[in-house]
């Protein structure tokens, strides 16, 4: 939603305070196709929060490993 602003070192602090998201755009999303109960028998992950992340390059990871 925000993106890579989170991450610029000039910013000493930051904080999303409303998202207004409007009417017309959300009634286009149907939702999604199955619940949560299905990504997780996918995954066989129970218990605990289901977390999505991407590894940048800034991090000092190698494309060779990556």
């Amino acid at each position: 939603i925000v993106g890579n602003v989170f991450g610029f070192k000039a910013l000493r602090a930051l904080r999303l305070e409303d998202l207004r998201i409007p009417t017309a755009y959300v009634k286009t999303f149907q939702g999604p196709p199955h619940g949560i109960q299905v990504e997780r028998d996918k995954l066989n992950k129970y218990g605990r929060p289901l977390l999505g992340c991407t590894i940048k390059p800034k991090l000092g990871l190698s494309a060779k490993n990556y």
